[in-house]
């Protein structure tokens, strides 16, 4: 195939756009056997690797398929975390942002009656946990009508989470005449039940990989005393000198108190785990993704759906005891065919979980020994000076596509009966202004907001002071972010 080949799937200019400037250059495995699949309407189970490049490989079909006119949702997606329900919900909006796809995400610890009011408003795509998603649709906040499309991702974890009942109590609410597709690292027996219940004739994609997780990172574990953990996280930091690094710990506790060691010794860092209001685990995710400091300590939280460039270093701080989770921790590093290291610190008293995890990956960990404190000396300064050094903040992949937006309000909304293509038809209409300079129109009851891309908001914003929509002068002025 050819150096474009997301253009031999045939997909539109508005897709072809957003992906070029998304950086997307060759489909990866897993989107080159599930795209084709997957425009032609067909029911999948994909068995996937974390990093595998999947939530692409089912939001590029699905967003050349939607049905721009359809007010009502037509894309459910379950996911069993809160962050990557918001990840998948941005993936979806950046991928059809030139299609201006309207994605929300709904889950639990947000409140209900925000999430009411966008379900009320134009929304194509639908990301939630199970039991919020099951919560909208008892209380029929969440119209399922015109649904075509439902994703289940992570399905293991979700086995895993407990969630299963949920998605079970979730499909059979949902309309028969629907495409199905499944994706999940490992398919254990009650997936497979599920899969046979509810998916009917499916394709069964699986990515051949010789154990179950890839080939690009380097596993070692060291062996160490529980006293001896804190010692040891300074010696190989200072050796390894990773520009960005996750340590996993077992509790919210161990997060707290090896994050306090690491700030007392100078370290850029900071904590995420499930005891943190959710609104600061989305900041403290950003910032590290941004590159704003170079250590994150966190529970498995994190362990799951977060999609961070080049972590070169993860550090198993405890050893998991669940030996899904060890897949899902290094499944950080080494993503999108780059390399990277994954470093286990294991106690006597851990052995026993490490064995388990050798069973469930195919191989024996190398055991490496614990830096020498010639080495530590030796790699000190270079250490020091990077740690003093200004953090170099990277460009989020949404970035470019974003630049030239702005996003309008208008003082009208459905009480005064204007719709999506009122806004369309009316700004389509302004000199130099076409239908592809405008992005995503939310309207709710009194008020309106209308995105316009390209760089063209400040034409649009002047021409919309003088023009009428249904009739109506509406009050314009740019959105406050």
């Amino acid at each position: 195939m050819s150096e474009n080949n997301f253009y031999n799937y045939k997909l539109s200019d508005e897709i072809l756009k957003a992906l070029k400037i998304l950086n997307y250059k060759r489909p990866t495995e897993v989107q080159e056997k599930v795209i084709p699949s997957a425009l032609e309407m067909k029911d999948l189970i994909v068995k996937s690797q974390t990093g595998s490049g999947k939530t692409a490989a089912f939001a590029i079909p699905i967003c050349e398929l939607l049905e721009w006119e359809e007010n009502k949702p037509q894309t459910l997606v379950l996911t069993p975390t809160r962050e990557l329900a918001a990840q998948i919900r941005d993936d979806f909006t950046n991928i059809g942002r030139y299609k201006r796809i309207k994605a929300i995400s709904v889950y639990g610890k947000q409140p209900f009656a925000k999430q009411k009011l966008e379900l009320k408003q134009k929304v194509h795509v639908v990301v939630g946990t199970p039991g919020r998603v099951l919560d909208h649709i008892q209380k029929d906040t969440l119209n399922l009508e015109k649904l075509k499309f439902l994703v289940i991702d992570e399905a293991d974890e979700m086995l895993n989470m407990g969630f299963i009942e949920q998605v079970e109590s979730i499909l059979v609410e949902l309309p028969d005449n629907r495409v199905t597709m499944l994706f999940s690292a490992t398919i254990p027996k009650d997936i497979e039940r599920l899969c046979h219940k509810y998916i009917k004739n499916p394709l069964n994609i699986e990515m051949k990989t010789k154990s179950l997780t890839t080939e690009k990172i380097q596993h070692s574990i060291i062996e160490v005393t529980e006293e001896d953990k804190e010692k040891a996280i300074r010696s190989l930091t200072i050796v390894e000198n990773p520009d960005s690094c996750i340590i996993f710990c077992r509790t919210q506790e161990r997060v707290e108190e090896l994050q306090k060691f690491l700030k007392k010794s100078g370290y850029f860092s900071d904590k995420l785990h499930g005891g943190m209001y959710q609104e600061d685990r989305f900041e403290v995710m950003n910032d590290f993704k941004s590159g704003k400091f170079r250590y994150l300590i966190a529970t498995d939280v994190a362990a799951r759906g977060i999609d961070i460039d080049n972590v070169s270093l993860i550090i198993n701080y405890d050893v998991p005891m669940e030996k899904e989770s060890y897949v899902h921790r290094t499944g950080r590093t080494g993503r999108a065919g780059k390399s990277g290291k994954a470093i286990t610190l294991v106690t006597p008293y851990e052995k026993k979980f490490l064995k388990e995890i050798e069973d469930y990956i195919g191989f024996e960990i190398d055991i490496m020994n614990l830096p020498s404190d010639e080495e530590v000396t030796k790699s000190k300064l270079e250490f020091e000076a990077k740690l003093k050094a200004k953090p170099q903040l990277k460009k989020h992949k949404s970035e470019q596509l974003n630049k030239g937006i702005m996003k309008l309000y208008f003082n009208g909304g459905k009480k005064k009966k204007i719709r999506a293509v009122d806004f369309v038809g009316t700004i389509a209409k302004i000199p130099g202004v076409t239908a592809e300079d405008i992005g995503i129109i939310t309207i709710q009851d009194n008020v309106s907001y209308v995105e316009i891309l390209n760089g063209k908001g400040m034409d649009v914003l002047k021409a919309m002071k003088t023009t009428t929509i249904k009739g109506k002068l509406l009050k314009v002025h740019e959105a406050i972010k």
